[in-house]
């Protein structure tokens, strides 16, 4: 065997969506901030992700990780996050699965009942609660960053669906929020495919039609994710609903999907369908749960918006190593539309 790369990485999941955590092997990229090491590794050490999310060594369905070193004295590590053809300010899932494995490998020392620290991400810091119990991470909480309302039930002319209401938020990434009755769906497994086809083309529509640009950072900008909403309900001691969300380039999440979570929550708020301190246990199409609560109102480049904070469980489900053999024809992966839908 001859290697000319090895990565070492903890294999995730949180509530159901699948991810790589990348705890050995790789430096951080240059930066002063979270977000310009994002940048950096973006532009210019692309082949990372491409080796470990690409066929033949990933799949369309995971995230890949990077834990370096904080930029902010203020964290305790840092945080880049990978998805299948995004490189994303911050993921609710990412950060359960990547706070699961730090604490659960002992990266970070765990400290019972509960373990406090921050991760410092490219959408900023995001403080952290883990509940831990005979050396195990039972759940982990995370105050995101701040949410808020770009577009309000605005139409989107959409191929095939016509004049479709869509309402822009951010929870970390950029949504394209659609009620899923009025297209027509439950959020039941089998419309998975239709759900996805339905949402990219939406996402498309959205990205064109509806200018979205975060108002603290302009270089977060255009929709990149489709969120189908389901009926808002009473339930336990807050309300409850599913949703789908789509991740490009065409597959469901498994999860609740974390800042889908935050950027509902900035909705329903913004609407008085929610209050601060009330609880939203959201459902994914699976069936699992992440519970998020509106904790504050603020002002976000002048914008009104809410902190939330979101909760749900995490899992490690291997450990190993990932290599690249430097006569292996395909170091940078490969993808196929029959899977990837590029």
């Amino acid at each position: 065997m001859r290697w000319s790369r090895t990565v070492t990485v903890v294999g995730v999941h949180a509530e159901g969506e699948a991810a790589r955590v990348i705890i050995g092997g790789v430096l951080p990229p240059p930066g002063t901030t979270m977000f310009e090491r994002m940048c950096n590794l973006r532009d210019h050490g692309d082949s990372l992700r491409r080796l470990l999310l690409f066929e033949p060594r990933g799949a369309v369905t995971l995230s890949l990780n990077l834990v370096t070193p904080p930029c902010s004295p203020e964290a305790d590590v840092g945080l880049i996050i990978m998805e299948s053809q995004y490189y994303v300010p911050m993921s609710g899932s990412n950060t359960i699965g990547t706070v699961t494995a730090l604490l659960e490998t002992g990266m970070l020392p765990m400290r019972e009942p509960e373990t406090v620290l921050t991760l410092d991400t490219p959408g900023g810091l995001v403080r952290v609660t883990a509940e831990c119990r005979n050396g195990r991470c039972v759940r982990v909480r995370f105050r995101n960053v701040p949410s808020f309302v770009l577009h309000r039930q605005r139409p989107v002319e959409v191929a095939g669906l016509g004049s479709v209401a869509v309402d822009v938020a951010y929870g970390g990434m950029l949504y394209a929020i659609v009620d899923a009755t009025r297209l027509g769906f439950s959020i039941e497994p089998s419309e998975a495919r239709d759900l996805v086809d339905a949402g990219e083309r939406i996402k498309a529509a959205a990205a064109e039609q509806l200018p979205a640009v975060h108002p603290e950072n302009p270089e977060i900008h255009t929709v990149n994710q489709t969120l189908f909403a389901g009926p808002l309900l009473p339930g336990g001691s807050g309300k409850t609903a599913r949703n789908a969300v789509v991740v490009s380039p065409g597959r469901l999440d498994r999860s609740p999907c974390g800042t889908g979570t935050s950027a509902r929550l900035a909705v329903l708020h913004d609407r008085g369908q929610i209050g601060v301190g009330e609880t939203l246990d959201h459902v994914s199409i699976i069936g699992t749960h992440f519970l998020g609560r509106v904790e504050e109102v603020v002002s976000v480049g002048g914008l009104s918006g809410v902190v939330n904070s979101v909760s749900g469980r995490g899992w490690v489900s291997s450990i190993g190593q990932y290599g690249l053999d430097p006569e292996d024809p395909l170091p940078e992966g490969y993808t196929l539309p029959d899977t990837w839908f590029a």
